[in-house]
């Protein structure tokens, strides 16, 4: 490669070899979740990754600096697992909106805890909070997590905004057969409280590989639910790299948007790059393959020598995410081990 190639060693940012520049970073905190939703993990877990293998928050920090004032990376999401069971979370958020040039620093999390930890969070610059819900029953939320929490994530989603981490958005999954009528409550409630619902296609990243298309409730079931009793006018604003289509929602300056990773894939204008909690970079959700950065980081690399691994393993990038190919093969990762 020429020495002016923005992916050529030793210069520029996360460019794969079908031009995509990758600025927005996903670091997972933690592969250990306080929930069980049933399309995530089992009942009784997973096998967690043992302490020595995760990166500390020193080591995170760093990643996360080098990314920022050497590769380009300009939105900052920490996910899991569950990101609040992380002790020094609000310290990694601090190191990280100290960066120059500033990142967007956000959050996702079941808020289970983040009624106490919202103050703490945006005192230490966090931008924006992204909370998983799912349901508004507090029977089905039971059944569908196997934790009686609901109460305490709707109490997160308030302190939420109460703490001004806003827009405050609701990513809720939809599965045939169970919460398929949650569509309409959760809209509702989302409109009555200001917060930005976003529907995300279940897509096959479950620890138990169970997942069919044929079962999966589609973005076109869901805007024929909500297209029942709403008016939806599609959001003209550009959408960019964002992965929701988003609609105004009658006359109230809101808006419904939905993430349809499987039948309206977004692959040709992603932007993501991930970090797994135990430091592999993985260029895709559903990539096959991690490039180790967290061995180099203790064996004395350099900044420089870590940014030239992690764009190298951004080259390798495939052009989509190849659900649709008969020969797909889902991630041996679960998405509490990846990093959402």
């Amino acid at each position: 490669m020429r020495p002016s190639d923005p992916a050529a060693p030793g210069s520029g940012g996360l460019v794969d070899r079908h031009g995509r520049v990758a600025t927005d970073l996903r670091v997972s905190l933690t592969d250990r979740c306080n929930l069980r939703c049933t399309y995530c993990m089992p009942p009784e877990g997973l096998d967690w990754l043992p302490k020595v293998e995760v990166l500390t928050d020193e080591e995170i920090i760093r990643l996360v600096r080098i990314g920022v004032e050497q590769l380009g990376i300009r939105e900052v999401r920490f996910t899991g697992g569950e990101p609040l069971l992380r002790p020094g979370l609000p310290g990694i958020v601090a190191a990280a909106t100290a960066l120059r040039p500033r990142p967007e620093v956000s959050l996702t999390t079941n808020a289970i805890g983040l009624s106490r930890m919202a103050p703490a969070l945006a005192a230490a610059g966090l931008d924006r909070i992204n909370v998983s819900l799912d349901t508004l029953d507090r029977a089905r939320f039971k059944q569908h997590t196997h934790r009686d929490r609901l109460p305490d994530v709707l109490a997160g989603l308030q302190a939420a905004k109460d703490a001004g981490l806003t827009p405050v958005k609701v990513n809720a999954v939809l599965l045939r057969g169970i919460n398929e009528d949650d569509a309409l409550p959760l809209l509702e409630y989302c409109l009555e409280h200001g917060y930005e619902l976003r529907f995300i296609e279940q897509m096959p990243l479950d620890a138990h590989h169970a997942w069919t298309r044929s079962e999966m409730v589609t973005a076109e079931d869901i805007l024929g639910r909500l297209t029942a009793t709403h008016t939806l006018v599609p959001d003209v604003e550009d959408r960019g790299a964002a992965p929701a289509e988003r609609w105004l929602v009658d006359d109230t300056g809101l808006t419904v948007g939905i993430i349809a990773s499987v039948t309206r894939s977004f692959c040709g204008a992603c932007d993501r790059t991930r970090l797994t909690a135990d430091g592999q970079i993985r260029n895709c959700l559903f990539a096959r393959e991690e490039s180790d950065l967290r061995t180099a980081l203790r064996n004395g690399a350099s900044d420089a020598e870590l940014a030239d691994r992690w764009r190298i393993a951004t080259l390798s990038k495939l052009p989509g995410h190849g659900i649709d190919d008969p020969s797909f093969l889902q991630p041996s990762r679960p998405m509490s081990a990846i990093g959402g």
